[in-house]
């Protein structure tokens, strides 16, 4: 049994840092297993106080310290697990220490360590202290310089900034030297040492200077990191129009890594990047990975100022890096790939991911106010929903006050760690606006409850909106103030054609109503017919809406709504109602069958997008229903919705097949959201099809895997041919490992599809996998690719009844929780929503979490969120 607890550490009691860094000198002598480092720091007093010199350090040999060139006797500091302390330390002082660390051996990721024989660094969020002692903190910003020694076998030595000096040495070494000219604090130190080829390119910039362009990746491998260089180009040139933010260096470099706990680290100057997030050619990637590529590539660049020019003060305000990052990626990928249909895959990820973290034991604020391991808030609420809320931002100010209140954000803050508040402050002086009850958005959790109703007066032409909010009870939280939420609004006639209308004197045929209190209403004027309410446009604030509208204005919103996320949401609504109805045991089928109808004149729109249609034809996830019905019962919820699938692929066969035939890819590939649309449509189409009880269907997707030509369409058809099951999938499944055993990302690809299967027979299945001679629990990649799309993305088998399902993610959990904290905790949330589903479904949940509470030695990544989720 466990008997220590892990002590919080809170926001409130936040202190400056005792001692400052103004410069660090680093020296690596690197080797496998014994690494020497040796530390030069030039440390003065922060204020007038008598506190020791604290410095944190974890898994490191100590070799010696020295305070000014005089070493200190064993008695003169203490050495702990986490700690080295000098008690009696001047003002200004300059501190040498070495110590020995062995990177070949740290599979926990974190520090410096290997993947694939070379030398890699990880330090967000508290990584540094495994490398030196430090104080390994964001408020602590120094200038970085740092001398690397290797063998020559170790061809590219690399680090944060500009290269100042390479050089021979004796014994077939060699050295280099780098500077970094702009103060950041430790978690943004990067190192890389290996063999590596490289694709270069040059940029130049809005002001004329010319920077170097590097990614740096496995052998052989150069010429699937273009698709990188491009998107990292675009990027660069995207926020210098969109932000006005101009790189800074001379060089910016990539590193790509397999072994790897994120998608990719933003370190000033040289990201390091997952492979899987980085490398692409349409053999071997499919159309997402090159969405994602380009996403996360722009993702880390904007870091550049939003996270390394400007950090945050402490890391309850990471949503002020990570929120405004993913804002500002989605923006871009919004330019690239379409508004509408970025704005749906936003907010599909955000209700997947984000909507149940609000609702169950594991809610927290966009920033929170204490954490255990800092590293298990690197969450859907600080990503997507602090995303949100800075788009929240911009609608209540405007687009123009929004930019300007970014600029006076980079002017005030270059070079400093700042808080949220200050950055809220700048927008509010850029405005002219109070925002002070906007900042609610960040300390309280929750998704707000928002219900609409309306009633029309044909007589004296009004439309009256009533708006009341509602956030339920989160843990710590029980009380909830109103929010400001704001809502966009339009009308539509009965045919779907826009409808005008007036609003305070002044015509227009959208309006943004901001509801700040409990409850408002606002009355619309000059409405020549009875409306369709089209509300909460563009989804303009993360909340969840209920309203009095008719399925017939639903209908009306699906075949025509001029705001493509509410057409698109139109269609989602509709098809909730009908599988929660069927779950409930009380189905529609006249409502099916109309809906299939509207369904196929939808994919008959010639003026559509394919992208947008192939998002029409994609139904609401098991995991998004189950949020809609509690207690959750997910075999019903699967079986209903697949008889609704099954539905729709009856009346629609023959237009899918239509669409099928029609979009077969022709010509040369290209990642182009044109083209990808196509083959989205396309590979949606046979999806839907594989529902279709009808033999011929199987070999249709036979023979769209064996005849694919890129890996969109081959995992398309694997994964037709995986709903259909049987020989034909089974004999696809060993063609597919066969031709692609040497690529472990695509390996991982056919992990994950397997964890996906519906079958009744895929938790055998998956506990078989975890045996195969290609299944790495030490990769992180495959750890997600099998154990945690199981867990999160196949809810009918995850949740089997004898709770096996949940044994074997605890197995999991407790089995690299001994060597991988951080990857560990990450497997955790499946298995926090038990509370949501049926009291038997509920009770085996909760106790594979009581297990992993009480092991013995348990991590505190591990047991925070495992303590967190039994908590009443």
């Amino acid at each position: 049994m466990r008997t220590d607890t892990p002590q919080p550490i809170r926001l409130a009691d936040y202190t400056p840092p005792a001692f400052l860094i103004d410069e660090v000198r680093l020296d690596f002598d690197l080797a496998p297993t014994t690494t020497r480092v040796k530390a030069r720091l030039s440390i003065r007093r922060n204020g007038r106080h008598a506190d020791p010199l604290v410095l944190n350090g974890e898994r490191l040999k100590p070799v010696s310290v020295s305070v000014d060139g005089r070493l200190l006797a064993e008695g003169e500091r203490t050495i702990d697990a986490e700690f080295l302390t000098v008690p009696n330390v001047p003002d200004v002082f300059v501190l040498d220490t070495e110590v020995e660390i062995d990177p070949e051996n740290n599979k926990a990721l974190e520090g410096l360590y290997m993947s694939g024989g070379r030398f890699c660094t990880q330090c967000e969020a508290e990584g540094f202290r495994k490398i030196t002692w430090y104080p390994d903190r964001p408020d602590v910003l120094s200038r970085f310089t740092v001398r690397i020694v290797a063998d020559k076998a170790f061809r590219h030595l690399l680090s944060n900034g500009n290269l100042l000096e390479t050089g021979d040495l004796p014994g077939d070494r060699h050295f280099a030297v780098w500077n970094d000219p702009f103060p950041k604090p430790a978690y943004l130190f990067a190192l890389v040492g290996g063999e590596l080829d490289v694709l270069e390119d040059k940029l130049v910039t809005m002001t004329g200077r010319t920077v170097d362009l590097r990614i740096f990746v496995d052998p052989g491998m150069a010429p699937r990191a273009a698709y990188a260089m491009d998107a990292l180009k675009r990027s660069m040139k995207w926020d210098e129009e969109a932000f006005g933010r101009e790189y800074d260096l001379d060089l910016f470099m990539i590193v790509a890594v397999r072994d790897f706990n994120f998608g990719a680290m933003e370190n000033k100057g040289l990201n390091i990047f997952n492979s899987s997030l980085l490398l692409a050619d349409p053999a071997t990637a499919t159309d997402l990975d090159y969405e994602r590529i380009e996403s996360v590539v722009a993702h880390e660049y904007f870091h550049n100022w939003t996270g390394d020019r400007i950090t945050c003060r402490d890391w309850f305000q990471l949503c002020l890096k990570e929120g405004l990052t993913v804002f500002r990626d989605q923006s871009f990928s919004a330019d690239m790939r379409g508004h509408a249909v970025q704005r749906i895959k936003d907010v599909k990820a955000l209700r997947a991911r984000q909507f149940p973290e609000d609702q169950g034991p594991l809610a927290h604020p966009v920033r929170p106010s204490s954490y255990l391991k800092i590293d298990n808030f690197y969450t859907a609420t600080i990503y997507e929903k602090g995303a949100e809320v800075i788009r929240m931002l911009k609608t209540l100010i405007g687009a123009e006050a929004f930019r300007q209140g970014m600029d006076l954000y980079f002017e005030r803050w270059d070079g400093h760690a700042t808080t949220v508040e200050e950055f809220i402050r700048c927008f509010a002086e850029a405005s002219g606006q109070d925002l002070t009850d906007f900042f609610a958005w960040y300390e309280q959790a929750g998704t707000p409850k928002v219900s609409l109703n309306h009633s029309y007066d044909p007589e004296a032409r009004t439309l009256t909106i009533g708006l009341t909010q509602q956030t339920p009870p989160t843990p710590g939280q029980p009380t909830k103030q109103p929010l400001p939420i704001p809502v966009v609004v339009g009308l539509l006639d009965a045919e779907g054609r826009t409808l005008a209308f007036e609003r305070d004197g002044r015509a227009m045929d959208e309006t943004l109503v901001v509801l700040d209190s409990a409850a408002a209403s606002v009355t619309l004027t000059g409405v020549d017919a009875p409306p369709v309410v089209s509300a909460l446009r563009g989804f303009s604030s993360p909340v969840t809406l209920s309203t009095d509208a008719r399925p017939a204005d639903r209908y009306v919103q699906l075949a025509g709504d001029s705001d493509l996320f509410n057409r698109w949401e139109a269609g989602q609504e509709l098809a909730r109602a009908l599988i929660i109805a069927r779950a409930q045991g009380v189905p529609d089928e006249v409502g099916e069958e109309r809906f299939a109808e509207a369904l196929g004149r939808a994919l008959a729109d010639q003026a559509s997008d394919p992208a947008f249609k192939a998002l029409l034809l994609s139904l609401p996830s098991e995991s998004d229903l189950a949020l809609a019905i509690q207690p959750a019962d997910p075999a019903a919820i699967h079986e209903a919705r697949e008889a609704l699938r099954t539905r729709l692929a009856l009346h629609l066969t023959e237009d899918l097949k239509r669409l099928h035939i029609g979009l077969q890819e022709l010509g040369e590939f290209s990642p182009d959201a044109a083209s990808a649309g196509r083959r989205a449509l396309r590979n949606a189409a046979l999806d839907l099809m594989a529902a279709n009880p009808r033999a011929e269907i199987g070999e249709l997707a036979d023979g769209h895997y064996r005849a694919a030509v890129n890996m969109t369409d081959a995992i398309g058809g694997l994964s037709a041919l995986m709903l259909v099951g049987g020989e034909l999938y089974e004999n696809a499944l060993s063609d597919f490992f066969d031709r692609w055993k040497s690529e472990p990302l695509v390996i991982d690809k056919w992990f994950a599809l397997q964890a996906r299967d519906p079958d009744e027979t895929a938790l055998g299945r998956v506990m078989g996998l975890t045996a195969h001679p290609a299944f790495d629990q030490k990769n992180p990649n495959r750890l997600r690719a099998l154990v945690s799309t199981f867990a999160n993305f196949n809810p009918a088998r995850f949740h089997d009844p004898s709770g096996a399902g949940y044994r074997f993610l605890a197995d999991q959990i407790l089995a690299v929780d001994g060597f991988n904290p951080m990857t560990a905790a990450r497997l955790v949330e499946p298995l926090g929503g038990w509370r949501r589903y049926k009291p038997e479904l509920g009770a085996l949940m909760k106790a594979q979490l009581a297990r992993i509470a009480a092991t013995e030695g348990l991590s505190k990544n591990v047991y925070e969120l495992a303590a967190k989720a039994l908590a009443d």
